[in-house]
C-alpha cells in the first residue's frame, strides 16, 4: 500500500527523518510512537506530500506521493487543527468535505449514525463555528471528516489527545471496527502507549529521525517500552 525508499528529510545540518526503506501493507493498523521531536508528524506529512523530501521518495498504491494525486481520492487525515476550515459550522464543514466526496446529507447522517458513538448529533449538527468548539470537539471534527468518503487509508497524528475518556474509548472500538471489518489502512500517531498497543498490529518506534524498533506487539509490549522511555 504504502512504500518507503531512502526517504530523508534534512534542515540545513539537521536530519529530522531518515528512513532507508519501509512498507506498510493495505489492512495495516501501523501505530508511530516517539518523544517529542523524534520525527513522527514530519513522516506524515511527507506521506501526504505536505512537506517535500530531501531525498527518497513515498509511493501509495505504487505511485509517487509528490508526483501525483490519485492517493488523495482514497485517503483521508487529521494532523492538526490546520486542517479545519474554522469559521464554518461542523455541519457546514461536513457538507463541504462530503460534496468534494460525493456525499450528500442523508449519507453523511448514515456515516456519522454508525461512529460507535464518537459521533455525538449535538457535534456534528452544531450550528456554532469550529473555532469557538473546544479543543477535544475539534479533533472530533477533524477525525470525523478524515473518515468521510470511504477511505482506504486513513492517517491521524495524535487523535487520543484532548478527548474525555469516554471519547477516548469510543475512539479505540471505532478505529478497532474499521480495521478489521473495512480493513482500512490506518496509519496513527500517539504519546499514549498504552492506546497505540491496544489498537495496532504493528508499533514503529522514532529516535532522532530513526527507526528504533518495528514489531508486533505483545502482552510484554507496555512494559518494554515503559523500559525503554524511562531509561
Amino acid at each position: 500500500m504504502i512504500n518507503v525508499q531512502g526517504i530523508k528529510k534534512q534542515y540545513n545540518n539537521l536530519v529530522a527523518l531518515d528512513i532507508p526503506a519501509m512498507e506498510i501493507a493495505a489492512g495495516e493498523c501501523f501505530g508511530l510512537i516517539g518523544n517529542n521531536g523524534a520525527g513522527k508528524t514530519t513522516f506524515f506529512r511527507l506521506i501526504l506530500d505536505l512537506l517535500a523530501a530531501t531525498d527518497g521518495v513515498i509511493t501509495s498504491k505504487n505511485i509517487s506521493v509528490s508526483q501525483s494525486e490519485t492517493w488523495k481520492k482514497y485517503t483521508g487525515s487529521y494532523l492538526d487543527e490546520g486542517f479545519l476550515i474554522d469559521y464554518l459550522s461542523p455541519v457546514e464543514y461536513f457538507d463541504f468535505v462530503g460534496y468534494l466526496h460525493g456525499m450528500n446529507t442523508a449519507d453523511i447522517a448514515q456515516l456519522f449514525n454508525h461512529l460507535d458513538g464518537f459521533a455525538g448529533e449535538e457535534l456534528w449538527r452544531s450550528p456554532k463555528p469550529i473555532r469557538t468548539l473546544s479543543k477535544g470537539n475539534k479533533s472530533k471534527v477533524g477525525i470525523m471528516a478524515a473518515l468521510m468518503g470511504n477511505p482506504e487509508v486513513v492517517i491521524l497524528d495524535e487523535p487520543f489527545a484532548h478527548l474525555d475518556p469516554s471519547s477516548q474509548i469510543s475512539l479505540k472500538k471505532l478505529l478497532k471496527r474499521i480495521s478489521s471489518e473495512q480493513h482500512v489502512t490506518l496509519l496513527i500517531s500517539s504519546h499514549d502507549l498504552a492506546h497505540v498497543t491496544e489498537v495496532c498490529n504493528r508499533i514503529v518506534l522514532l529516535e532522532s529521525g530513526l527507526v528504533i524498533r518495528d514489531f508486533a506487539p505483545t502482552p510484554d509490549t507496555m512494559q518494554e517500552l515503559e523500559a525503554y522511555f524511562t531509561r
